[in-house]
């Protein structure tokens, strides 16, 4: 890979827009690395079979496709909590992965998951650990945010080890607190250093 194509895909489905705010801030710590960041988004799904979206959405990021998730250089995955575990749409794309899966297009890239909730203990650390299994089962190598963060022990919000986090309130108006926002721009930065790492690292072994 060229430098050029070299880039962490910030993957994400939001209702409301909370996890959309969360991506754009773990984007921003990935960029602050002098990596870029590539924010994509899927597509809602319905039991109607009726039911169509435009190709290309109205506003914000715009669907990911196969390439997107084969050629990025890591990759960090947000989702709102439904009941514990991630949002249909985001599981309905990542259950479409298996040729990816079978290619090994994703094995030993790093990877990090983050969420938004309702309320304060409505899932977060369920739907953070649900996320993971289909990224260990790509063989991808799992990133969480590590205790030298002081905003995991300050927070009266979101924020876990197993991933950035953010309590939105019943209505999702409650906006990312200082706290939750440092962590996802920590989440962003620090999956951007160790893939920078790990892509010198390989370059240097083929030369």
């Amino acid at each position: 890979m060229s430098d050029v194509e070299r880039y962490v895909l910030v993957l994400y489905y939001s209702r409301h827009g909370a996890t959309a705010n969360m991506a754009r801030l773990v984007a921003e710590g990935i960029e602050k690395t002098g990596m870029q960041a590539r924010l994509r988004t899927v597509p809602s799904i319905s039991a109607d079979t009726q039911a169509s979206l435009p190709a290309v959405p109205e506003q914000g990021a715009v669907y990911c496709t196969e390439e997107d998730l084969r050629n990025c250089s890591a990759l960090v995955l947000g989702s709102p909590t439904r009941f514990g575990n991630m949002a249909a749409p985001l599981k309905y794309f990542i259950d479409g992965t298996s040729s990816l899966w079978l290619a090994g297009s994703l094995a030993s890239k790093p990877a990090a998951v983050f969420t938004s909730t309702a309320s304060l203990h409505g899932g977060q650390e369920s739907t953070l650990l649900s996320m993971q299994l289909p990224l260990l089962h790509h063989g991808m190598l799992l990133v969480g945010l590590p205790y030298t963060n002081p905003e995991l022990t300050e927070t009266r919000g979101g924020g876990t080890p197993y991933g950035a986090s953010h309590h939105a309130g019943a209505d999702g108006a409650r906006a990312l607190d200082k706290h939750e926002a440092a962590l996802c721009r920590a989440l962003g930065d620090r999956v951007a250093r160790l893939t920078q790492q790990l892509l010198a690292g390989a370059t240097h072994v083929q030369s």
